[in-house]
């Protein structure tokens, strides 16, 4: 039996979405900052990958200065609203926060962060400004949180700052790959649409760069050319039957998900290949569309998954099972999918083989691979000069992101394979000063 109805309005969909982090009210916010013990070491600022002073903005909120708050927050990272989201905060900040030593209940961060930061948007507060013309341009292909985090960056130390974007909307997987009970899409759009009010950066949506001659017209214009591309589409298992009607890749159903709503269609008996974070996301969203019957299937054990434990357990806790050490041999089906056949695996080190003679079928009418995304090996070939590494990653100079083509200069997931949003919106910051470094020379 499902555990949601099928949301069928705008109404249910929110009720069967509806967010793990709540925004919270100025009553809640005061308490919650009261609790906080101001460390001196602060080891949830060493747990951020963005460095924001923790300590000091819950001492603001708790003061009555939630605009200084939010400062604080936004001088550090420019995702400041999404990241109190979308961060796993119980492994970064609140992973760290020194309650958890003592068995109790760790500082909401991400919550006390949200609250700040929204009191600014919501009051469209500026906070900042271009800084003074200097006379250089810089190009950033893709919107994301890379892409835009450059791109703040650059507007305040002067650059003329244009962002060339392949899809109609800003924030990349913020907006298209981030399960909706983390953030909807009316906030994560407000932050973007806050930010570019201050910074004054371009954007020009539903422009692809795309072919050779498209990135020599911006090595011409352009002193310098910011890539913020991310990964590409869900990888292939190349499995017999993939092509069947309802075999779906994870990254491409989450984004149907998040334009569609309650649009989307999901099927009554549910497969999920895959033990990261996005395919928790894909199997928890599968149910709360109304699926009957949701199966995670991942080839090794539970424990190895690369998924964070809270993420398995919410999955779980809306009616996921698990289906541990089963390798998928063939996707099964009359045009349409009809089952999944595996065969069952062992461990050994890091070596998965297979039980023979342990095949099994296990039927669904809708399969999501949750296998990784492609990189963009074919774009970047364009690119004279640059080099890749032996996983498809773009190789830059770790301290400034500076690419083995001295005009380009990278960071997000096409730099570092595939990490959380605060991950890029930190290296995208530091790299925007690195090119403010390298044009200055």
């Amino acid at each position: 039996m499902a555990e949601f109805s099928t949301p069928t309005t705008e109404h249910e969909f929110a009720e069967n979405f509806a967010q793990l982090k709540p925004l919270m009210n100025n009553t809640e916010a005061l308490y919650e900052s009261s609790r906080c013990l101001f460390c001196f070491d602060a080891p949830c600022i060493k747990a951020c990958p963005s460095g924001i002073d923790i300590p000091l903005f819950i001492r603001q909120i708790n003061s009555g200065n939630t605009t200084g708050a939010a400062r604080t927050i936004y001088d550090a990272n420019y995702f400041g609203n999404a990241c109190g989201k979308v961060c796993p905060t119980e492994v970064l900040c609140e992973g760290a926060c020194v309650y958890n030593l003592q068995d109790m209940k760790p500082i909401e961060i991400g919550r006390l962060q949200s609250h700040a930061t929204r009191s600014v948007i919501d009051a469209n507060k500026h906070l900042y400004k271009a800084g003074a013309p200097n006379g250089r341009k810089v190009a950033i292909i893709g919107a994301g949180p890379a892409g835009i985090s450059a791109a703040c960056e650059l507007r305040a130390l002067g650059y003329v700052v244009d962002v060339f974007e392949a899809k109609s909307h800003p924030s990349g997987l913020t907006l298209y790959g981030v399960a909706p009970y983390k953030i909807t899409n009316e906030e994560t759009l407000a932050e973007m649409n806050y930010l570019q009010e201050q910074f004054g950066y371009s954007v020009f949506y539903n422009h692809p760069i795309s072919s050779r001659q498209d990135l020599e017209n911006l090595e011409k214009t352009y002193d310098a050319i910011f890539l913020g591309i991310g990964l590409g589409q869900t990888n292939a298992l190349r499995l017999p039957g993939e092509e069947r009607d309802n075999v779906v890749g994870a990254v491409e159903f989450i984004e149907q998900l998040r334009m569609r709503k309650q649009g989307t269609p999901v099927g009554r008996k549910v497969v999920v290949l895959g033990g990261g974070n996005t395919a928790m996301d894909a199997a928890s969203e599968s149910s709360r569309l109304g699926a009957e019957h949701v199966v995670l299937a991942y080839r090794r054990g539970k424990e190895e998954m690369g998924a964070y434990e809270f993420e398995y357990d919410l999955a779980k806790g809306v009616g996921v099972q698990g289906l541990f050490n089963v390798a998928p041999v063939e996707i099964l089906g009359n045009g349409k999918v009809e089952g999944v056949r595996f065969v069952r695996t062992v461990t050994t080190g890091d070596k998965v083989s297979t039980v023979p003679g342990s095949e099994f079928v296990e039927p669904c009418d809708m399969v999501i691979k949750a296998t990784g995304q492609a990189k963009q090996a074919g774009f970047l070939s364009m690119i004279p000069g640059l080099k890749l590494d032996d996983k498809g990653r773009i190789i830059t100079n770790a301290e400034t992101g500076q690419t083995t083509n001295p005009q380009y200069f990278a960071s997000g997931d096409a730099r570092n394979g595939g990490a959380e949003v605060v991950n890029a919106a930190a290296e995208a910051k530091a790299t925007a000063r690195a090119i403010h470094a390298f044009l200055s020379k």
